[in-house]
């Protein structure tokens, strides 16, 4: 199908909006009137410049205020819209929007409004101009899609039609019932199809609708089951975003186009109207890097974390370090800190250590690499010294280089193959494996990392979790395959001029946490230090074996419990933007111990306020 996208939905100028679009794959646009109002460009020459684009104007709007009015107010009315069809024959557009009125002017007269209407239609006619009306949540006398479409089909007019948006029919839908009757309309007198979803929030429908739409697969909404319904009445135009967002108006338009187009894909992926190469989802991760300027404090932690250097890349300075099934790479090539500067828009902490890159146990990553190429996420380019493994990565929405890969599975490229092992000690245990890794998120990528992890890894998301941090809220979403082998809790950060509220952790399972805290203890690091006042209040809520609360009070150990089993974990210290937690489930605890991150959040404020790190 046609793809389309209204230019209040990105940021910029109308020329910068036009090229994101073109560049994201979009084959048309709606312009919308303040865009072109502000601009220094006429209408021909924005004509000209979607032809030169490649994209056609599917819709011009919105016109405001038109029907049930006074007789000397509709005229008035009739005078504008000439203009505006003037405009619109300049500007290659042949469907105008028309919202239902909000004027205080308004009556309350369905027949006044289908003979006002079809006048109105009968001077778009002559311009060769289609009116779509829309009913706006809010609006004055007309505000279901039902009532709108009654008032069209009254005016018989064959250049006036109905258009339907899922904000304003799912913001007050009651359920599927209340739209099952959208496939009695013809699908001809359906002209425009506006898409959004949205959080579902219990605000007033206006605001909720100027402020937090967002695109299809991103918030609450059972968009695909509206666009089912809306295709099986007939409709054949073209699927069109229409997102009012605070945070899509002020981020950088590429990207957001390219998150636009990629809901869309994923949509008719779900409507059965696309056919996109089939998800892989990962089952494990196989591996996390680390960048750094200096690899000794980390290479110091690791140690103490019970890991043990075991290999040595053939060809880059890259050493691995292994414990059980949990792999950290520790890379100290320029080219790598140069990426990892880049994507953090300059900035580098003190000692350069950040995660840079996720290796992801996919169960074939050809085929995951096809699926994110056909969702807009293109392989990365490599530079690969001859012997290497053909190993693919796509960046997330963050700049985290995910690499698609196998490890020692026959008939596969192994990564480890890469590597020469060294003479080293055993590792501390052999039950470690990673657990998760916590990936904090710019504010203005959070909904489109879900979106990204969802379709194109094929992992699932879970529900939205806000943790209070001592400087604001935190938004914390996790994506998991089935099994649990991955899972990456997303989450913005409330201070977004905090390196430690900014730093991202690897989560390290482990059968017995309080072993694996005491060797860290051993090796001469102390775990992130937690107020006695929590321990105090974990006596109050929970029983606990004699001496079991004060080993966790020692070792800096948190505690949790919910309807599955119980969930025990510690967190070193910080270095540069990274830091670790040890973490042991018991009886499948599904969480993350969000009831305990105030106090994380709390303790790495007062450590970073005291140390500086």
């Amino acid at each position: 199908m046609r793809t389309s996208i209204a230019t209040v939905s990105l940021s910029g100028t109308l020329t910068e909006k036009l090229t994101a679009a073109a560049r994201a794959g979009f084959d048309g646009v709606e312009i919308f009137e303040n865009d072109l109002l502000a601009g220094p460009l006429a209408p021909d020459e924005i004509r000209a410049r979607c032809a030169d684009l490649g994209l056609t104007v599917d819709l011009y709007q919105p016109v405001r205020d038109v029907e049930a009015v006074p007789a000397d107010e509709f005229a008035r009315n009739l005078r504008r819209a000439r203009h505006k069809f003037q405009l619109m024959e300049r500007l290659g557009a042949d469907t105008v929007l028309v919202c239902s009125s909000v004027s205080p002017l308004a009556r309350d007269d369905d027949a006044l409004a289908a003979a006002q209407l079809s006048e109105l239609a009968d001077l778009a006619q002559d311009f060769g101009i289609r009116v779509a009306y829309e009913a706006l949540a809010w609006g004055r006398h007309v505000s279901t899609w039902d009532h709108a479409w009654r008032i069209v089909e009254t005016a018989a007019h064959p250049a006036l039609g109905t258009c339907l948006d899922s904000f304003h029919i799912l913001s007050r839908s009651s359920g599927p019932k209340d739209l099952d009757a959208i496939e009695d309309i013809p699908g001809e007198k359906i002209f425009f199809l506006q898409l959004a979803d949205a959080p579902l929030l219990g605000m007033d429908v206006l605001q909720w609708s100027r402020h937090h739409r967002c695109f299809p697969g991103q918030g609450g909404f059972d968009v695909a089951g509206l666009v089912a319904r809306v295709l099986r009445a007939g409709y054949d135009g073209p699927l069109s975003l229409e997102v009012f967002n605070d945070v899509f108006r002020q981020a950088e338009a590429g990207p957001t186009a390219v998150d636009a187009r990629r809901s869309l894909l994923l949509l008719q992926e779900e409507l059965g109207v696309e056919v996109l190469p089939a998800p892989a989802p990962p089952s494990a991760v196989a591996f996390a890097e680390l960048v750094t300027q200096d690899a000794d404090p980390v290479a110091a932690l690791l140690g103490g974390l019970g890991f043990a250097r075991a290999a040595r890349h053939r060809g880059k300075p890259v050493d691995l370090w292994e414990q059980g099934e949990a792999r950290i790479l520790v890379n100290t090539g320029g080219a790598a800190l140069a990426r990892s500067r880049h994507r953090s828009r300059g900035k580098s902490p003190a000692d350069g250590t950040a995660v840079a890159a996720i290796g992801l146990e996919s169960p074939d990553p050809a085929a995951a690499a096809r699926r994110a190429e056909a969702l807009l996420a293109p392989v990365l380019p490599r530079r690969r010294a001859e012997g290497d493994a053909p190993l693919d990565a796509v960046a997330a929405p963050d700049g985290t280089e995910l690499f698609l890969c196998a490890t020692r599975r026959p008939g596969l490229p192994d990564w480890r193959a890469d590597f020469e092992d060294v003479p080293h000690a055993p590792a501390a245990a052999d039950d470690v494996r990673i657990d998760h890794v916590a990936l904090t998120q710019p504010w203005h990528r959070f909904d489109e990392a879900v979106l990204f992890h969802r379709g194109v890894l094929g992992l699932d998301a879970q529900e939205s979790v806000d943790v209070a941090d001592p400087y604001g809220l935190l938004r914390s979403r996790a994506v998991t395959d089935a099994g649990g082998g991955v899972r990456f809790p997303l989450t913005v950060a409330a201070a977004p001029g905090d390196d430690t509220a900014h730093a991202r952790h690897i989560a390290l399972g482990t059968g017995d946490v309080v072993a694996a805290a005491r060797r860290l203890v051993e090796a001469g690091y102390r775990p992130l230090p937690i107020p006695v006042n929590y321990y105090d209040d974990l006596a109050a809520r929970f029983e606990f074996a004699d001496g079991e609360l004060e080993t966790y009070r020692d070792l800096g150990i948190l505690y949790d419990r919910d309807a599955h089993g119980v969930f025990r974990h510690c967190y070193t210290r910080t270095v540069g933007r990274v830091f670790f937690e040890l973490v042991q489930r018991d009886g499948g605890y599904r969480g993350y111990g969000a009831a305990n991150a105030p106090v994380r959040l709390a303790a790495q404020h007062a450590v970073h306020r005291l140390t500086g790190g």
